[in-house]
This record gives C-alpha cells, structure tokens and sequence, in this order.
C-alpha cells in the first residue's frame, strides 16, 4: 500500500465526501489498533480529509481540530480508551476525536439543535470522559481521574490534552503543582500549536525524546534514585544535573521543577514518532509531560496561514441564503446593522482617544471582544493577559488604584471564573473599574458552556455594583460612556450578534443612573424588558396594549418607576435574557414584598435547567422567550387572573 504524501496542503474544501474505505471500516478506536503503521497514516489521511469536508459542510471549529489529526489517532491507537481516559481542553479540537469515537455518521448534526455537540460531553459519548468548554480543566480533571484509579488499585491511564495558550491559565499550573507531588499515572501531552513554548524542534530533540521516554534511560533514572535516596544531597544535585542537562536542548526545566519527567519536544505530525514515543510512555509510572509541536490548521493552507481567521467556519449550512430586497432602503437599512462587539470596539477605540488613562484588558479575546483596533492603535495601553480570567479582574483593581481607567473585556459565562475576585478585590474596595460583559444571554450553537445566563443573578447581589443591559447599539455606546464615567465598579452586559439597527450618537448624554425608560404606554399590564427582551416584547405589548418599559438597569432597578406602574396596572411582567431565579425579575419581586404592594407579577426568563445548543432563535423559541411565546404566557397568566 502506497502512503500518499502527508505533507499535501489542501487549497480548497472537498465539495463532495471524500471515499475514505479505512476510516469507514473504523467504528470505535479498538477497530484500528490492528493496523499496521502504514495504514495507521493514510488513516490519518483519510481523517484530515473527511474533517475537511465534515466541517466544510457544517460550520463549527476547523483549525485546532486539523492540528491534531496525527495525535488524536496516536492517543486512541495506543492507549485503551475509553478504559483509559483521555480529556481535552477546552474541546475546539475534538471533532477528530468524535469522528473515530463512533460519530463519524452524525458529524453532520454538530451544533444544531438535537444534534452532537460541538464540545465534548459525557451523555453524548463514553469516549467523552469531560465536559469541557471553559480552558484549563484537563490537568486537574485527569488527575482526578488518575487518584481515583490508584485508589482503586486501578492500571487505568489518564491522559490530558492541552493547549500553549490554555497552559497560561493559573488553574493549570496549579494543577501541574499537585501531579508532581503525587505517583499518579497521569500523562499531560502539552499541544504547542503556536511556537510560544518553544521551536526547538528537529533531529536531535526527537532522538533525545525517545531516549527519555525509553525504558533503558527510565531503569537507570529510577535505579539511580533509590541508590541516592540514602545521600540526599547526591540525590538533589543528580536530580538538577539531569534538568539542566535536559535544559540545554529542551524547555523543560520548568514542568521538571514542578516535578513530572518531561519528555520532548516533538514533531506532532510525525505519526510513526507519536505512537513509537507514547507507547513507552504508556508503560511508565507517575506524571509525565509529552510536548507536541503542532500547526493549527494542518492540511489546509488558508489555514496555516491564518489560524485565526479559520479558528472556526461558517460552512455551507451556516451560510445564509440571499435575500431579494423590496426596495433599495431595505438594504440600506439592513447594513446599518453592526455586532455588539464592533459597537464596543468603536467605543474603546473613542474613549481612548479623549481619555489617555484608558486601559483595556482581555483574558485571550482580543478577536472575539473586538479590541484589534484597540491594540493596534494603542498597544501600551493594551494587555492581553492570556487566559487568566482572575488575573485580568485584579489587574484592573490594581490599575485603579493608581488612577488609571481599566475597562475590562470579558465574556459573561468567563467571569464567572473570576467571581471572587470581582468582589474582593473590585467591588469591597469600590474601584474603578469598568466591565464590558460580551456573549450575555444564550450564546447558541456553542451550547450551555459558553452561554452568559446567570449574571443577572450573580452580579445584582454585589455591593458597590452598577450593571446595565442595552436594548440596542446606542444604547450600549451609552451605557458604556456611563459606566466609565461612574465613579466606582460598573458593568454593562450585551448580547452576542447584531443589534436591531439603530443609529449610534457618539455625543448623547450620559444615562441618569438606575432610571429606565418608557417605550410605550398602555393598560392594565405593563411589561418590563430587561436588555435584548426589548425587541421580542414589544410585539406582545402592541397586541395586549400594556404598558412597555426597557428598563435598562439591573441594579440600582428604577424603583420609583416600578412603584408608579402598581398604581396603575394589575400585572407587572418582567423578561430577561438570564435565569428566572434570583435574575433581574427576583429583584422587582423582592421592592414589592419589601414595599407591600398588591400587584400580581409575571417573571419570563430561562428556565432552572441548563438549555442545549441550537440557533439562538430556536434555543429563545423553546424557552418561550421569542414574540410569539411572550405573548402566549401573558395571555395565559391572563387568563388564570380572570
């Protein structure tokens, strides 16, 4: 059998399903640890080739996933999985994975609603040993797993996947720490797809690698150690003799010092060295640090060269079909419509302009909170801190204390990470500092790991907090011109995607503090929209002629307006885009128990259950929250009070 060429750099995307016979006959990993090196790589071949066309035709994430065909195949070539347990960070990189873990039929359904998931998940699969969604979960997650089988008197292994950039989480260090204090049998294969680590990659580190990892070296390194053990200074200087020496031709000294045997760097696409490498590290005992260099994107040369841009695709189904426009205003008006996140950039962008204390922090999501800008114009004032939510929150607190402005970009559901410190260290010493919460509400195809629907609940009961939800684009250039001019701790919250259009004025005033807004008047029922809910609940407060009201603050709450419509209405109705319990509603309920008023209340929101992946249309629409379904559970509260 012919391999072909593993170095082939594909220009385009298969239109058609590529014939892949070897993957086919592959159901489960155990179908292929037969397979003879040379069928292991056209394998691989065959892999990259249906991925390419998989994600070609689906959208969802498409470079790490090709930077990790060669390893993905290794792993479950070697080791016995599911028996032995392999976790992956984050999960933009398991679609090869699930592709030989039995769902290569069903890649077709990712992200959509009943489909598979984009991320791993443990209901979906055996093979799916974490959920993951969030970074830097897989060390301290598979050395749980590791413990908990040498409590059990356990052979089984436990492997984590990482990423360079999720290694600059304190989480993984922390969790580096506690393996190399403990004989678990947990291997840590440390994804170097961005050169950050290191670039010593060629003849020499390879040859080294399988010494290091070969049992010879191994027999004489542990013989040698329980030999020492009785002149523990002989031991200590032979222990820093061989991390230095390994020093001088690897970056490993580090993971050494923290005490798990370091192995590499490799060639992650040199599949005959992966699996020649793994299978002695499969026999050793203890923590062992495998480092792969990868590229993102392997395979597809857009890719390669811009790893950024395909992070992720659209796809042919996520492409949506022209429109035939009316009329030419139609259109016009149509591309007025900006994403949230551009609106914040451009706001970043001006404010930095008049105001040179402005400083912009982000844990690693410069592209995804639209800061590029940003950095390009003011690159000192610009600090992208990795993927260390906690760290960008303290920061921010330390910069205020010295009189700087810090605005902090941070997705919803990853300040949850930085909770304590949001009050500890921002809120209790009422500092200045300004949170531009991005992806709030449901989040779609990337599912309930990524959806931002508790912050309504777990910011409203901080002290010293001011947050703020816009209805639209202008609002939220408002809001954030408002919370940066607050003097003390302000967040506004802002949905993922477009906005409804509107116009934005630079120059409008400044909001008046806890003060929401009448949008239209009615009677009888008023309803009181909370950010993105404007739009779905206008439509049902023209068909029921209530009262409509975008509140526009979760905290202070417009307690003097929510007192003046009991006065005048029988049912007050507050929806959000956030969890009914303990959300924004939860905070009307509790001004009128406190001021005993006799109004009967609606509160529409998510439900107490975490909601699956589909289009964000389809996740509102299940949860009622669409026009029609806001209209229905009015009309239905109605008639239970007749």
């Amino acid at each position: 059998m012919i391999v072909p060429d593993k170095t082939i750099t594909f220009q385009e995307i298969p239109e058609n399903r590529p014939s892949t016979p070897l993957l086919d006959s592959v159901q489960v990993p155990a179908d292929m640890r037969g397979f003879s090196e040379v069928e292991l790589q056209v394998l691989a071949n065959e892999l990259r080739e249906f991925m390419l066309y998989s994600v070609g035709q689906t959208g969802g994430h498409f470079g790490a996933g090709l930077g990790v065909v060669e390893l993905t195949t290794a792993l479950h070539y070697v080791f016995d999985t599911p028996e032995d347990r392999i976790v992956w960070d984050v999960g933009h990189q398991a679609y090869p994975h699930k592709i030989l873990t039995g769902r290569r039929d069903q890649m077709d359904s990712i992200r959509l609603l009943g489909g598979l998931s984009g991320f791993p998940k443990r209901s979906e699969s055996p093979f799916d040993t974490f959920g993951v969604g969030h970074s830097s979960t897989s060390i301290s997650a598979a050395l749980g797993m590791a413990l908990a089988a040498r409590q059990q008197n356990s052979e089984r292994r436990s492997v984590a996947v990482i990423g360079d950039g999720a290694m600059t989480a304190g989480m993984a260090f922390e969790a580096l720490n506690h393996a190399g204090h403990n004989d678990a049998n947990l291997l840590v294969v440390l994804n170097d797809n961005d050169m950050s680590i290191s670039k010593n990659v060629g003849g020499l580190s390879q040859y080294l690698a399988r010494i290091w990892a070969g049992k010879p070296y191994t027999l004489m390194r542990e013989s040698s150690k329980k030999i020492l053990s009785q002149m523990p200074h002989a031991l200590e200087f032979a222990r820093r003799t061989e991390e230095h020496v390994k020093g001088m031709v690897a970056p490993g000294t580090l993971f050494e010092e923290l005490g798990l045997n370091y192995i590499g760097p490799i060639d992650g696409h040199d599949l005959h060295a992966l699996v020649a490498v793994l299978k002695d590290l499969r026999t050793l005992k203890g923590p062992q640090l495998l480092h792969v260099i990868t590229h993102k994107g392997k395979g597809f040369g857009p890719a390669e060269l811009d790893p950024i841009k395909y992070h992720a695709i659209a796809g042919k189904r996520g492409a949506a079909p022209a429109k035939k426009q009316a009329s030419a205003e139609p259109a016009k008006a149509a591309a007025k419509k900006v994403k949230y996140s551009a609106v914040f950039g451009r706001w970043l962008c001006d404010t930095a302009a008049q105001d040179e204390r402005l400083e912009g922090i982000t844990p690693a999501m410069c592209e995804g909170s639209d800061m590029i800008e940003f950095a390009r114009l003011y690159p000192k004032r610009y600090h992208d801190v990795g993927i260390a939510e906690q760290h960008a929150v303290t920061l921010g607190a330390g910069m205020a204390c010295e009189g700087a402005k810090p605005v902090v970009a941070i997705y919803s559901t990853f300040l949850q990470r930085a909770y304590g410190q949001l009050i500890h260290d921002v809120a209790i010493q009422n500092l200045d500092v300004l949170f531009a919460l991005d992806r709030a509400g449901l989040v779609g195809e990337d599912g309930p790991t990524h959806a931002g629907v508790f912050d309504h609940s777990y910011l409203r009961l901080v002290p010293n907090l001011v947050v703020m939800a816009p209805s639209d684009e202008n609002e939220l250039y408002r809001m954030l011109s408002t919370g940066y001019q607050y003097n003390g701790p302000a967040l506004v919250r802002y949905p993922r995607g477009t906005g409804p259009g509107k116009q934005i004025d630079a120059n409008a005033e400044l909001l008046e503090l806890g003060k929401g807004r009448k949008i239209r008047s009615g009677e009888k029922t008023a309803i009181l929209a909370f950010g993105s809910m404007l739009a779905p609940a206008r439509a049902a407060a023209e068909a029921l002629n209530a009262t409509l009201i975008d509140m526009r603050f979760v905290k202070p709450l417009d307690t003097e307006l929510v007192l003046e419509l009991c006065k005048s209405h029988d049912l007050l109705v507050t929806v959000e885009e956030n969890v009914v319990m303990g959300g924004a509603g939860s905070g009307v309920n509790e001004l009128l128990m406190a001021e005993n008023q006799r109004v009967w209340v609606l509160n529409l929101g998510l439900p107490d259950r975490f909601v699956d992946h589909g289009t964000h249309a389809q996740l509102l629409q299940a949860c009622g929250l669409d026009e029609a379904g806001i209209l229905q559970l009015i009309r239905d509260k109605l008639d239970q009070l007749k």
